[in-house]
């Protein structure tokens, strides 16, 4: 079963410290924490009392230590925890829905899981379709982990991911700003 650590090491290598860049939809964020979308993060108050103290954000490093239990503690639970990601069989594939659902949302990563195992079941050969509702459930878990092929569900699972990318930037080329760093984040095998 897939553990935690490894996934949230591995989006934290993409997610910066604090940052409130006027084109990002989050607004103010800290390692990828958006306060537009999660204004009752505990690690807030934090922030906000060494933002009157001098040299703000550099002044985060010193609390960097105090932070991280929250940052840790928040994913694993909004993230990896509702994602049931503990019962999937792969590591590697775990590691995937864990980063996108942090980027992109939950129902987001999800469906793509969806949609990548009816694309991969053979028009339905080699298992029946799931039901793409962003919602991880029992037939979705067992499909994704009965798969015979997980390097395809990876791999397709990234070219979604790229793709979902584009079509950011096309709707809104203001977002072209983040796509080299989105890019980082698609991995192919």
């Amino acid at each position: 079963m897939a553990n935690f650590n490894p996934a949230y090491a591995i989006t934290m290598g993409h997610e910066g410290q604090w940052v409130n860049h006027p084109n990002d939809r989050g607004g103010e964020t800290y390692k990828g924490i958006a306060r537009r979308f999660h204004p009752n993060w505990t690690g807030w108050a934090h922030i906000d009392a060494m933002k009157s103290q001098k040299g703000f954000p550099g002044n985060l490093r010193s609390i960097q230590q105090k932070l991280e239990p929250h940052v840790q503690s928040f994913y694993k639970a909004q993230f990896w925890d509702r994602m049931r990601l503990d019962q999937v069989h792969s590591q590697q594939i775990a590691n995937e829905m864990f980063d996108t659902a942090v980027n992109m949302g939950i129902a987001a990563a999800v469906a793509d899981l969806q949609r990548s195992l009816n694309i991969l079941n053979r028009n339905g050969k080699s298992y029946p379709q799931v039901a793409v509702d962003g919602k991880i459930g029992p037939i979705t878990l067992s499909t994704l982990n009965r798969h015979p092929n997980p390097r395809n569900v990876f791999n397709t699972l990234n070219g979604f991911q790229f793709m979902r990318y584009v079509a950011i930037c096309e709707r809104d080329p203001s977002q072209e700003e983040f796509f080299n760093g989105w890019l980082n984040r698609v991995v192919m095998m």
